[in-house]
């Protein structure tokens, strides 16, 4: 072995002696006990083992076909774990448990009846490239999965409004890592083939750096979001969404420019997290967004009720706390600043 080849050897198998170690620790010592240590524990033991048989592979391509069907095996449960790893965080009040072990049952039932009716050493052609291109379509479903159940957090990342906490950044960051190793194996024809192997080093030493630099490690490990843990009838919502609506028709609560998803909330006696959820899944707005969509339109009704008030007034009276905030709400809504659509309104233009 040169040098170089022992730097790649030991950079590249770095991550998968941790990851075994991490896993170690989630599946039977971490505490306190919880499900979704579980499933992160089974998610890093697949990730290494997958990672260590390429390792090896990468130096020894010899190696036995025990051990690479082994590491194909463990590439089967990546996605699995991931899903249901997500899942037990966003969801930890739903029947995960119960869940989980039938999912990963049937998971293991499926490629081991493969497995022993088509041994990958005396199935070579079968294996390359028909069940290995099978494994790396159903990681990739489950990422498609998991993207899915993602979506409020992407949501609040896209809005811009609301700043991701901890949790949700830590989701994201296992989604993005599953899917760039996902990315590095699926092309490796064009590439590296232990690009995988450096890319699951890189991210594991990542989110060991995010637990440490984290005050509330155990909010991301243990803790039960209170964001998106309920699933909330239609009905309810419904409801919910109608009782807000007549705090801002009614009581005109937009116009306190101190508004926020708190006081929103106490008004209507629930928690934050629930009209959070709701607005985000059943009208598809933050509550910034929710509001100023009132602001705007009350703004619009005086200039053309023709008030005698100044823009900058107009804005000030209907909640915004500054012009500037005014201007670019208005502007972001309506596609004109507050003047042109004032002029337009006096020619007769817009309605």
């Amino acid at each position: 072995m040169t040098l170089h080849d022992v730097l790649v050897f030991f950079f590249s198998g770095l991550g998968a002696f941790n990851g075994l170690l991490l896993s170690v620790y989630f599946l039977f010592f971490s505490r306190p006990k919880h499900v979704s240590n579980l499933l992160l524990g089974g998610l890093l033991l697949s990730l290494s083992i997958r990672i260590g048989k390429s390792v090896f592979f990468h130096f020894l391509p010899d190696l036995s076909f025990h051990y690479l069907q082994l590491g194909l095996y463990a590439c089967f449960f990546i996605g699995p774990f991931m899903y249901l790893y997500i899942q037990s965080i966003l969801y930890p009040e739903g029947k995960i448990v119960q869940s989980a072990k039938w999912h990963l049952m049937a998971v293991g039932l499926f490629i081991g009846t493969i497995g022993a009716i088509y041994p990958f050493e005396r199935h070579i052609a079968l294996w390359r490239p028909h069940i290995i291109n099978l494994i790396y379509f159903q990681w990739l479903g489950y990422l498609v999965l998991s993207f899915f159940t993602l979506r409020p957090v992407f949501k609040v990342f896209l809005d811009k409004k609301d700043k991701l906490n901890s949790l949700e950044i830590w989701l994201i960051s296992i989604f993005l890592g599953n899917t760039a190793i996902w990315a590095a194996y699926y092309f490796a024809g064009y590439g590296s083939y232990i690009l995988g192997a450096f890319l699951f080093s890189f991210f594991l030493y990542l989110f060991a750096l995010i637990l440490f630099f984290n005050k509330k490690k155990k909010s991301i490990l243990f803790k039960e979001n209170p964001k998106y843990n309920i699933l909330i009838e239609e009905s309810e919502a419904e409801g919910i969404t109608l009782r807000l609506h007549a705090l801002m028709q009614e009581e005109l609560l937009y116009k306190d420019p101190q508004l926020g998803l708190e006081l929103a909330a106490e008004k209507l006696s629930i928690p934050r997290h629930k009209l959070s959820q709701i607005l985000n899944a059943h009208l598809g707005k933050s509550f910034s967004t929710y509001v100023n969509e009132y602001r705007i339109d009350a703004a619009k009704e005086m200039m053309k009720a023709e008030t005698g008030f100044s823009l900058e007034g107009i804005g000030y009276e209907c909640g915004f706390k500054s012009k500037s905030t005014f201007y670019s709400n208005f502007k972001k809504m309506t596609s004109q600043t507050p003047s042109s659509y004032q002029k337009a309104l006096k020619k007769g233009l817009t309605l």
